[in-house]
């Protein structure tokens, strides 16, 4: 199959509906996630903790032990996998669960992008990185100290990326992606955090209310819509809810 995309989180929320959104549009669907679920049909997929960083590179060197350069056209990585965790002011939060929160969020997504840029060089298919990043990175919330720092990160290793790659003969682009407020299970986490440790959390309970969540098929619409159209240029930042 010549279209190929690798998505991490692929069994939940917006990983989903982007699985769901690139099989209906031909492509071969790989998903990076920590549970799999039975009858997924629409993708293949491998079963790896992110917070783990050591078993990141095995399971990239297995998926792409299973791909052809020859025959691949279009190979895209989109670094969704991510968690909001733990909501407090950061002197209120245990050292093991920043550390497990900004290995999810940030030092994955460095490690699979590491891997992505190795893996494929000398192919010479389109080759991309999506990294689903969130306004966060540039609005500070009170309780969100780790979330915020490690999307901010993000944000900075996409810029840092496209310059690496944009002298390489047909290197990768690489994009982050801010998708909004969807509505999924980091959602009901939002609102359900007590107030004395996230003070913004009536506007979070506001947008469910009022209906102003996105789904994960809408966000997941825009983001192909993105791709094929070739919008996306190489260490853009782009804000889905600009669009």
């Amino acid at each position: 199959m010549g279209k190929i995309v690798i998505i991490t989180g692929g069994s939940k929320g917006l990983g989903l509906g982007l699985a769901k959104k690139y099989h209906k549009q031909g492509y071969r669907v790989i998903s990076i996630s920590r549970s799999k679920i039975d009858k997924l049909y629409i993708a293949e997929q491998y079963q790896c903790d992110l917070s783990k960083t050591d078993t990141i590179e095995h399971i990239m060197i297995e998926i792409f032990s299973h791909l052809d350069k020859n025959t691949t056209t279009h190979l895209t990585l989109i670094n969704n996998a991510g968690e909001l965790g733990t909501v407090n002011t950061l002197d209120a939060i245990a050292p093991l669960n920043i550390s497990h929160t900004i290995q999810v969020n940030l030092i994955a997504p460095l490690v699979l992008n590491s891997l992505f840029i190795k893996l494929t060089k000398g192919w010479e298919c389109k080759k991309q990185i999506f990294n689903i990043s969130s306004g966060a990175a540039v609005k500070p919330y009170e309780g969100w100290s780790i979330y915020c720092a490690s999307k901010a990160g993000v944000d900075m290793m996409t810029k840092v990326i496209s310059k690496e790659q944009k002298e390489i003969n047909n290197g990768v682009s690489i994009v982050s992606i801010y998708p909004g407020v969807i509505d999924t299970d980091m959602q009901v986490q939002v609102r359900t955090t007590p107030k004395q440790n996230f003070k913004s959390v009536q506007r979070f309970i506001d947008f469910y209310k009022h209906g102003d969540l996105l789904s994960p098929k809408e966000v997941a619409n825009k983001i192909y819509h993105l791709d094929v159209t070739d919008e996306l240029k190489n260490g853009q930042i782009l804000d889905i809810r600009n669009l």
